[in-house]
């Protein structure tokens, strides 16, 4: 490796990533933990481009660089004041090229032990992608199974304070993964920033111990499950919570109470059944949400909508749900949900 270089595999042999791209492509995906220090801002870099492309590549260099090092000055005199003598920086950009290695030519005249990436993000994206391939066949996952208002993602938490292992797609998705499942004030992650953040997660996983994941289809709003992980989840064994009728209509009371809050949200989400349901069905559950019955708004979601896609779902997916051993409950308050995931925990020992 040339002096100044570095691989992704030893990105633990730094204090910070340093991304040097512009705001908008550290936006949609980067090195988890990178901070953005963009040698180029998004005008900048969509000016430069152009005059390379339709003027002049010398002259879209003479500006760029002048742009670059105004920017560099300004990280220097700002965001990087602060770091100490012995800091030592890894910088990347989109492929390892002309901003990524100005940014580090700087630092290492400062005095710094920077490097820079070798093959930049682009490296960074493989590996993601390769590593999503190879780590999820190696895991022990233990897929928990329920209907809606089951409390399943409550009960993954549950789990992780009691030290186990999980891995909480709709945490990483910012969705609870049914049609109503948008999180309010929360986007959507980008594909590419989900997956390095799912890989994240999966690379600090002991093959040895069991991981809990929730059942998932392919996509959680807008976001695909790698198939890798999914083909997985269908292969593996299954607990299943069930929950009284009663208990799963209070907890979705409770942890959906957010709906009530913007009526023309909640009837716009209702709006999105259309074609799975019938239009007086849409009009009945409208007349609900605006007198703000919900108690009688999501008993009907899950009687005529959640539950007959639960059930034909399940055994058609998940190899090993008919053999699922079954936690039956009452109770999905806060003791009742922690009662689950010990009693998960146990069934797994």
């Amino acid at each position: 490796m040339k002096k100044g270089f570095a691989t992704v595999a030893q990105l633990s042999e730094f204090d910070e990533f340093i991304d040097a791209r512009s705001p908008a492509e550290f936006a949609e995906d980067r090195i988890p933990g990178a901070v953005s220090c963009p040698v180029l801002d998004n005008e900048q870099r969509a000016i430069v481009g152009t005059i390379y492309k339709q003027e002049s590549p010398f002259k879209a260099r003479k500006l760029g660089g002048a742009m670059v090092a105004e920017n560099i000055a300004r990280h220097l005199r700002e965001s990087l004041a602060d770091k100490p003598r012995d800091w030592r920086p890894l910088v990347y950009c989109w492929r390892g090229g002309q901003r990524s290695g100005a940014f580090t030519t700087w630092l290492r005249m400062v005095g710094w032990d920077a490097c820079q990436l070798e093959g930049g993000y682009k490296n960074w994206r493989h590996h993601v992608v390769a590593e999503l391939a190879r780590l999820p066949p190696q895991l022990d996952l233990r897929v928990v199974c329920g209907p809606t208002g089951s409390a399943k993602t409550r009960v993954l938490e549950a789990l992780t304070r009691l030290g186990a292992q999980v891995i909480d797609l709709e945490a990483l998705a910012a969705h609870k993964g049914s049609v109503l499942g948008a999180l309010p004030g929360q986007p959507q992650p980008s594909q590419k920033w989900f997956e390095s953040c799912l890989f994240g997660e999966v690379s600090r996983l002991d093959p040895a111990r069991p991981v809990f994941i929730e059942a998932e289809s392919r996509k959680i709003g807008r976001i695909h499950v790698p198939d890798v992980l999914l083909l997985k989840m269908h292969a593996s064994p299954c607990i299943e919570i069930e929950a009284s009728h009663a208990a799963r209509i209070d907890f979705l009371v409770r942890d959906y109470a957010y709906l009530g809050d913007d009526l023309d949200d909640l009837l716009r989400r209702i709006d999105y059944l259309r074609g799975l349901q019938s239009n007086d069905t849409l009009s009945r559950w409208k007349a609900l949400a605006e007198a703000h019955d919900l108690p009688t708004l999501y008993t009907e979601f899950i009687d005529l909508h959640y539950d007959p896609l639960y059930r034909r779902s399940q055994n058609r997916n998940f190899a090993h749900f008919a053999q699922a051993p079954k936690l039956t409950t009452d109770d999905l308050s806060s003791p009742g949900i922690e009662a689950l995931a010990r009693e998960m925990i146990s069934m797994t020992r």
